[in-house]
């Protein structure tokens, strides 16, 4: 992630995006890992070539477009079930303090990292360390670091085969959220030896890939590791990957890549667009995965200009269908989301919350009459001889797909109606990662999303943002002392029947406040080969699986 700011995944997924290179935000849900029936006998051997969209700085890292690829590379102490519960990967077991102030894993024992080097309980402590402190601050994992902050305290190694990892205080979450691939294990010595930039382009862990070459523009090869043993407890099988290589290239364009499912050049495409959702289902094997976390929805500047005004942020979360707009431009594929604070595909989601804010432009135009906003001729609303000028940079491409790009384009007719003149700014992935337009005062609303398996996410979003700690994916600027205080009694329990209500509540003040305005949930849609068996998604965040896949004659 980054010195971190909001967009895509984890943003992030952004979800939220990042300041620093390897350092970007998070980006899963409904149905995580549904994938078709295997038929007939596995051939050993073969290619898979994935068309995915975005290109990322680094293979590991903080932003979603990097936790794609580094699952196939760098194995995690533990993974999600599709069931929701936290199973054995490379950590056989663990046990947690009475306190809840440890936690002690059990490693599989004889693992290698594919430099040779044992992957054993003090290369899993200075993992943790490295999230926290890495050794060059362009070199951290944001996401892995404000998932764990301030609750991390320390890691340290027992024996070659357990290791003690400690918080300052109880978190419920820790276990689900560490299921994430940020938290991927990485070869200690291979970063020392080969540094930042080498280790960004080909990390060294123990997973069932190794980078082979990245291709700047092009793809990223992945090459089997035929001593791999350490598979997740959810794996289809047990054993090295069936497929020598995956070639993961990067097609942006949505027609091309689309086509190339038809054409064979691939066998698994991310992203279909949503105009093609039924052409793919009658042709090809298909997984729709509706993402947990922080959903797309618009932080609005709660510090600056009209957003500053509550009033006027709760006419513009009433002055336009929002509801309609996803529906219309996502060709009914894609839920629309009411809740801007969790997804409807997380743990503790407040199904209530996300009922407010229906479209009506009546109480929209009261709302800003009560505001002091007076229409104009032109219908453009004014106060103080200003106009109500919303201005919305966005990630064209980069965050949104061009369905919620079209969503946009609908949604500001419908805002002027009520007296809004929004001013829609496309921004590119250079843009974002620089930070572009993300400070106070530099946009009014800006649409982003943060993906995350927990509602442990409303911490990492709405942390009250300090001088002393400054929280970058507050994009709403959102400082509520009954908020912080909501969310980090949730985080506390060890035990989801207590928990959930107080996540529940706190994202009934995230919207009481309207402090964010719901939009869509983030997704993932595949299309893939009949002829490819047991390619998966897994549960945290949708992470492609590769390991498992094979073809059939």
């Amino acid at each position: 992630m980054k010195t971190l700011r909001r967009r895509r995944g984890a943003v992030p997924g952004t979800a939220a995006v990042l300041a620093l290179v390897t350092g970007l935000a998070a980006c899963g849900g409904g149905s995580s890992s549904s994938a078709a029936g295997s038929s007939g006998k596995p051939v050993q051997g073969g290619v898979i070539s994935y068309a995915h969209v975005q290109e990322p700085p680094c293979v590991f890292g903080g932003w979603i477009q990097q936790a794609y690829i580094s699952r196939n590379v760098l194995d995690g102490l533990v993974a999600e079930a599709d069931d929701g519960s936290v199973v054995p990967w490379l950590a056989t077991s663990w046990e947690k303090s009475a306190d809840g102030l440890s936690y002690t894993f059990t490693l599989k024992p004889g693992v290698k990292f594919t430099d040779g080097t044992p992957l054993d309980a003090a290369a899993v402590a200075w993992n943790f360390d490295f999230w926290e402190t890495p050794p060059d601050p362009t070199s951290g994992n944001s996401t892995a670091k404000v998932s764990l902050d301030p609750y991390y305290k320390g890691a340290k190694a027992i024996d070659a085969t357990h290791v003690e990892i400690d918080l300052n205080k109880p978190y419920g979450e820790f276990l689900r959220l560490i299921t994430q691939g940020y938290f991927g294990i990485q070869s200690p010595t291979a970063f020392k030896k080969e540094g930042l930039k080498k280790n960004c382009e080909q990390p060294i862990g123990s997973g069932a890939f190794t980078v082979a070459q990245w291709k700047h523009g092009e793809e990223i090869v992945l090459k089997r590791n035929p001593n791999y043993t350490s598979w997740p407890a959810n794996a289809k099988h047990k054993g090295a990957a069936y497929v020598d290589e995956v070639d993961y290239k990067f097609v942006p364009d949505n027609v091309s890549r689309y086509a190339s499912l038809g054409t064979g050049q691939s066998q698994v495409v991310y992203e279909v667009p949503t105009a093609q959702w039924k052409d793919a289902q009658s042709k090809y094997q298909t997984i729709k995965y509706i993402t947990p976390g922080h959903p797309p929805s618009f932080f609005l500047d709660t510090t600056d200009g009209p957003f500053a005004d509550k009033l006027v942020r709760q006419a513009f979360a009433y002055g336009a269908d929002r509801k309609g707009a996803v529906e219309a431009s996502f060709h009914g594929v894609i839920p629309y989301e009411g809740n801007p604070a969790v997804s409807q595909s997380t743990p503790g989601y407040n199904a209530q919350a996300a009922q407010d804010y229906p479209y009506d432009a009546a109480k929209a135009n009261a709302l800003l009459d009560q505001a002091g906003w007076v229409k104009g001729a032109d219908g453009i609303r004014t106060k103080d001889g200003k106009p109500l000028t919303i201005r919305i940079p966005y990630g064209a491409g980069v965050i949104l797909p061009q369905e919620a790009t079209a969503a946009l384009q609908i949604l500001q007719q419908q805002w002027k109606q009520v007296g809004f003149d929004v001013k829609l700014i496309p921004l590119t992935q250079a843009d974002l990662f620089a930070g572009k337009d993300s400070a106070p005062g530099t946009f009014d609303a800006s649409p982003s999303y943060w993906t995350s398996p927990s509602p442990a996410i409303l911490w990492i979003v709405y942390r009250p943002s300090t001088k002393a700690e400054p929280n970058g994916n507050n994009g709403s600027f959102f400082n509520d002392d009954q908020l912080s205080q909501v969310i980090q009694s949730a985080n506390a329990e060890q035990d989801p029947a207590k928990s959930t209500p107080l996540y529940q509540q706190a994202q009934q003040i995230v919207q009481d406040n309207a402090a964010g305005v719901g939009f869509y949930t983030q997704y993932s849609l595949y299309a893939y080969s009949k002829n490819l068996h047991d390619f998966w998604l897994e549960r945290s965040q949708g992470e492609p699986v590769f390991a498992d896949a094979y073809y059939t004659k």
